[in-house]
């Protein structure tokens, strides 16, 4: 839904390589390889995964909150008085980096949670999953914007892919180092560190859920689209997209 660079969608269509992510239709993202920096409830590496599985009697509400740093950035000194004393000073640039998620139930149905289009979602009838609001600046204690998934009806699903875009500002991503947290009553934190680069993709797809045997699989995918388009052919959901601008 995000307007992307017509420069980046065609770079994007005329790759040679394609996604191996299952029904997809559209050429892969850009991925960033890393190595594991954290402990076992860290996902920091492409491709690695965890399972969380189902409790005796269903899940509770599974929180999946989204943070990352502000934008600061030191710039040098201009003019004669402060080039003499050589003052730096350090602005801050608002970067609207917002989380979004496209499901998939078990019954077919397909659709996209997201700030952008008002698309809030429900907590207590399908889609079963509610987005917090949109947070705008990053500056908030904890997660900076989360969703709340009704673990109770965690059975109905098939899967949810977790992205966040950066809708306004510079894309700098080793700057703002977003992060994925996933809370679920009675198991320890689990956080998904995607693999940043200096890029000038907007769309960072972080991870997704799998529904096996009514446990959850969680895998970092840490890859980059030009925009919701192309990431949507990358992993098959088959949505209608339109360009836009938020308001």
């Amino acid at each position: 839904m995000s307007k992307s660079a017509n420069s980046l969608i065609d770079a994007t269509e005329s790759r040679a390589s394609f996604s191996s992510h299952g029904t997809s239709k559209g050429a892969a993202g850009f991925k960033v390889e890393g190595q594991s920096s954290g402990p076992g409830e860290f996902l920091s590496t492409v491709g690695e995964t965890a399972i969380i599985n189902r409790h005796k009697d269903g899940f509770q509400k599974i929180h999946i909150g989204l943070a990352w740093d502000s934008l600061k950035k030191q710039e040098k000194p201009t003019g004669f008085f402060a080039k003499l004393f050589k003052k730096e000073k350090t602005v801050e640039h608002n970067v609207d980096l917002d989380l979004g998620c496209l499901y998939e139930l078990a019954d077919g149905t397909r659709g996209c949670v997201q700030a952008f289009g008002d698309l809030y979602g429900e907590y207590d009838k399908s889609p079963y999953i509610s987005l917090s609001g949109d947070e705008r600046t990053g500056k908030s204690e904890g997660d900076d914007e989360y969703m709340m998934i009704n673990g109770q009806k965690w059975p109905e699903f098939k899967r949810i892919l977790f992205y966040t875009y950066i809708y306004k500002g510079a894309p700098s991503w080793e700057i703002l180092k977003p992060q994925i947290h996933v809370r679920t009553p009675g198991e320890e934190p689990l956080i998904v560190v995607p693999n940043v680069a200096q890029s000038e993709l907007c769309l960072c797809v972080i991870a997704g859920f799998e529904n096996v045997r009514n446990g959850i699989r969680i895998t970092n995918y840490t890859e980059y689209f030009p925009g919701h388009t192309e990431m949507d052919r990358a992993f098959g959901f088959g949505l209608e997209w339109a360009d836009g601008q938020k308001l």
